[in-house]
This record gives C-alpha cells, structure tokens and sequence, in this order.
C-alpha cells in the first residue's frame, strides 16, 4: 500500500492530498528515511511523522488493509510508539 493511502485510510492525516502534501514537505519518515508519497509500506514499517517544531509521533505499521476501514478499526492499523 502506497505511504499517502495508508495515512488517510489509517485517519492519521485526514485527507490523501493533505498526506501528499506532507510527504513532499518531507516530514515524513519511513524506517529513518525521507519518503515520497508513492512509496510502498509493509508490515513492521516504521513511520516517523512530524506535525510541527514541538510534534513528532512514531507509528509502527501493524496491518495493511486491502480496502475500506471504518472509523473504528483505523487505530487498529498501527501502534503508537511515540
């Protein structure tokens, strides 16, 4: 699954032009490096995402889903390492 999909459908940014934007902005970390929107993620992924100066959060990807995920089971998709 592509990094821009994932953090929409795992409802960590809202939306996918949003996540895009982010990734170009390189504030987005895939295990310690720089990674562009297109990039494909596996399982055990690790996903540094800086909101701003003072906002760093670390996921860890648990599951990728092959289609929709409902508001519910998004937080089930990684784990919050930070």
């Amino acid at each position: 699954m592509r990094l821009d999909k994932f953090l929409q459908v795992s409802r960590i940014v809202k939306r996918r032009t949003v996540a895009n934007a982010v990734c170009s902005s390189g504030k987005i970390l895939v295990n310690g490096q720089r990674a562009k929107a297109g990039k494909e993620l596996a399982v055990g992924d690790v996903l540094t995402v800086t909101f701003s100066e003072d906002s760093e959060q670390v996921f860890e990807i648990v599951e990728l889903p092959s289609g929709h995920v409902s508001r519910d089971r998004a937080p089930s998709l990684y784990r919050v390492l930070r």
